[in-house]
């Protein structure tokens, strides 16, 4: 049984502290908050399940000395990578693995768009306590990594490969308006509209998959488009209102001989009907690959509740981001020290998950 702590108790953190408390693999030692509020209550309080005795806590010291397994972090995003650096350096200069899906650059290190400073101060605490430091994700992660780089396994030819993302967010409760634009006015300039930030934030698999075949990519370029509501549209979050963006399209693109053979792919929609002439899955709220090559292959993943809750496939996409990385925790400690992608995993098959 690995022993771990949690860092981060928003909805991934709370969901996989519940599957945590469920599974005869993991035993949850630790529970880090960053906010003030939470600290002193038990996990299973935050959680919203039974109590577990084990209290939040903000002191990174405190939950070092429990000399974990891993630690196991769903901090926030990269606006946050100070924060971030701070915690997870901690623990890996303690000799301490850690298994993140705060940092979406960090799913391919290498990628040159990611700063110094962001880098270096994981590289040297690697080495300073001979740990490893794992990043994963849905998108950019398992759906645009793991799953294309499997099926491209299949093929003696790869023309080109698009790893989509069509979800409906009208359930989603995350941030979406500043970053991606959605309930603005068409007119706004969301943060990844910015060709530099959108590929340094969510296209690091683009790099690692051309790594991976062998191929150095001679640009990476982005689109991006925007669709407006006619119609107010209610969400989880409020009401977007008639003349507002709904629906947004974008794409980041690796160019390989004047040609685009990598491409990711976001379809998101406040509303099934949104946007009809875009891309959607053969079911609703998928992600998709699709390799053109000898032989062709197309595959569509759903993430779903089953149990009755009623929680969105965008929720239950969640849940398997952050369970991709609890799983990949004895893994990770199998591993030498230092960085590890998707790349240096062998197969991750969920232990303790049939019981």
């Amino acid at each position: 049984m690995k022993r771990v702590v949690v860092w981060g108790t928003g909805v991934v953190g709370t969901m996989v502290i519940a599957e945590i408390m469920r599974s005869p693999a993991f035993e949850l030692v630790g529970v880090g908050v960053s906010n003030p509020v939470k600290v002193g209550k038990d996990a299973g309080e935050l959680c919203g399940i039974s109590p577990t005795g084990v209290l939040a806590t903000d002191s990174v010291d405190e939950l070092v000395a429990l000399a974990p397994d891993a630690l196991v972090h769903y901090g926030p995003t990269a606006q946050h990578a100070d924060d971030n650096i701070r915690v997870m350096s901690a623990f890996l200069r303690a000799g301490i693995d850690v298994c993140s899906t705060a940092m979406t650059p960090w799913v391919w290190p290498g990628m040159k768009q990611n700063p110094a400073a962001w880098i270096d101060p994981i590289t040297q605490a690697c080495e300073e306590g001979g740990a490893s430091c794992f990043t994963t994700g849905i998108d950019p992660g398992f759906a645009n990594d793991l799953f294309p780089l499997t099926l491209m396994g299949l093929c003696g030819e790869v023309t080109s490969v698009r790893a989509s993302e069509l979800l409906d967010y009208t359930d989603y409760e995350g941030d979406y308006e500043d970053e991606m634009g959605i309930g603005r006015p068409p007119e706004f300039t969301p943060l990844l509209e910015i060709p530099d930030l959108l590929i340094m934030a969510w296209g690091a698999t683009v790099p690692m998959i051309a790594h991976a075949v062998g191929i150095e990519l001679d640009d990476i370029t982005t689109t991006w488009e925007k669709w407006v509501t006619p119609t107010d549209r209610t969400t989880a979050k409020g009401v977007i209102e008639a003349g507002n963006v709904a629906a947004i399209r974008f794409t980041i693109n690796g160019i390989y001989q004047a040609r685009e053979v990598i491409s990711l792919e976001h379809v998101n929609r406040i509303g099934l009907d949104a946007a009809p002439e875009w891309p959607a899955g053969s079911q609703d709220d998928v992600y998709r690959v699709d390799i053109t090559g000898s032989p062709s292959i197309s595959q569509e993943t759903s993430f779903r509740f089953t149990d009755g809750s009623g929680r969105s496939p965008a929720v239950a996409g969640c849940l398997a981001t952050g369970l991709r990385a609890l799983n990949a925790v004895p893994a990770v400690n199998d591993l030498p020290a230092g960085w590890v992608t998707a790349l240096d995993l062998p197969l991750v098959p969920g232990v303790g998950t049939i019981r």
